[in-house]
């Protein structure tokens, strides 16, 4: 769980997220007698932007306002302002000069309005492949952790997230499983995720362990029982060889590989997900991609998104996978990025499991506008290492996000704990802990509602 900042323990201040240029109310609560201000004494409430500098030496940047008010009944106040830019804005509550109280909203341009921050992990892995734990208690876990959507990724294998998602299926949960897979194909050990999509890649391979667990049903092997028929180590081979001949690659770069690589993410676009090109700078034996194919990865990007932080906590992987892609951007590459945990044991036994996410910015927690904000940078990967948490992606996301984490993610993850809690007591066989999470299943919906004033 994100810590919570010690003001906001103390006090509530709602919505946290309003529109630029629109009248409205926010909200002092004091969370119980001993923070209540003082019913009767003046106190000065001041305004400001944290993007245009001390008004003292600025001040012709209107990024300053006051308001004289006395607390209402409860030690708390309400006050009505028009915020007139996009910024995070300090709420100062002053008495006699001086500072008593500090706490934060912040105002979005119209393309922010109507997108909700969820936190998601689209690298994960269970018992089914090399994991510790089976993915249903994985996913309890990370729902606990504060996780909004995540899909089990099991190497060469796509049935246990559509098993995940079906087994909390009747709950109705907040919380949303996609179907995912890591895919491992014939010829080629670069590891692509393919989060979301409709149907398993590695299910078109008729030797896949995916086809080896569960035959070649196409129910098992996609989401609504559509998908391609499958083709043996020839056939496939034969694609992938004529898909090479098409495509412009250089000396320096392997020619199958590659073009399996194109292959899959091909596959993964047509079935509607997501396609990620995971830890290059992960060290197997060496670094587990070479810097050449790496490169030619980036300039032509054939995946959708960047796995920037990526599960192990190594300064190598992560570090240099920032550095790869702030490197690409100098040259005018710009791909989005995620933070995945690709855990592979989902307790703090595990000294990886939490080490990073993704936060994006949708309209719903749906497979769509999560794959979608994705591909239109309305997200930031998030590292979190021995109480050490950094962001990336665009300023404007980053700048933003770190609001939501500091201010908002707190709150939201309290939810997340206690209905990860009764998820693995479901998923052990508890059917009270169902019947528990039917009943608090609008809680978060509620939050989402009360702090941000998009409606």
């Amino acid at each position: 769980m994100t810590l919570m900042k010690r003001e906001l323990i103390n006090y509530d201040i709602f919505p946290k997220v309003i529109p630029v240029g629109k009248e409205v109310t926010i909200t002092i609560k004091p969370m119980g007698g001993h923070a209540a201000f003082r019913v009767g004494t003046e106190y000065t409430i001041a305004i400001c932007t944290t993007t245009e500098g001390n008004p003292n030496t600025y001040p012709h940047r209107k990024n300053y306002a006051t308001y004289q008010m006395t607390p209402a009944e409860n030690g708390g106040f309400v006050i009505t302002h028009t915020f007139e830019k996009e910024s995070e804005y300090y709420i100062r509550v002053l008495e006699n000069g001086k500072r008593q109280l500090q706490l934060s909203v912040y105002a979005v341009e119209a393309d922010l309005v109507g997108r909700y921050p969820y936190i998601g992990d689209m690298h994960m892995h269970s018992t089914c492949s090399d994991g510790k734990e089976h993915p249903f208690v994985v996913a309890a876990n990370y729902r606990k952790a504060g996780y909004d959507f995540m899909a089990i990724t099991d190497h060469r294998r796509y049935y246990p997230s559509l098993d995940t998602r079906d087994f909390y299926a009747p709950l109705g949960l907040d919380v949303k499983f996609y179907p995912g897979e890591e895919v491992h194909l014939p010829g080629n050990d670069i590891h692509i995720v393919n989060f979301a999509g409709d149907y398993s890649v590695n299910g078109i391979w008729e030797e896949s362990m995916q086809c080896k667990d569960c035959g070649t049903d196409k129910a098992r092997r996609s989401l609504n029982g559509e998908c391609p028929e499958t083709i043996s180590t020839e056939q496939y081979c034969a694609e992938v060889r004529a898909l090479a001949e098409t495509l412009d690659i250089p000396e320096n770069v392997e020619k199958f590989p590659y073009a399996a690589c194109v292959w899959i993410c091909n596959h993964i676009k047509k079935g509607g997900g997501l396609s990620i090109f995971a830890h290059p700078y992960w060290i197997s034996d060496v670094y587990q991609v070479p810097e050449d194919f790496t490169a030619h990865m980036f300039k032509t990007h054939p995946f959708d998104a960047f796995e920037v932080f990526g599960g192990l906590t190594y300064f190598q992987q992560n570090g240099y996978q920032v550095q790869t892609y702030h490197d690409w951007r100098a040259q005018g590459v710009t791909v989005p990025v995620v933070g995945n945990t690709d855990t592979h044991g989902s307790t703090a036994y595990n000294g990886d499991w939490h080490s990073a996410r993704s936060m994006v910015l949708a309209h719903a927690n749906t497979r769509d506008e999560i794959v979608g904000a994705v591909k239109d940078f309305y997200n930031v990967a998030i590292q979190d290492i021995k109480e050490h948490v950094e962001v990336l992606g665009s300023l404007r996301m980053m700048k933003y996000c770190w609001f939501l984490y500091e201010h908002y993610i707190p709150l939201h993850d309290e939810v997340c704990f206690e209905e990860g809690r009764l998820m693995k007591e479901y998923a052990c066989g508890d059917a009270e802990a169902g019947e528990e999470l039917c009943r608090i299943g609008k809680r978060m919906e509620k939050l989402r509602k009360k702090y941000f004033l998009f409606e």
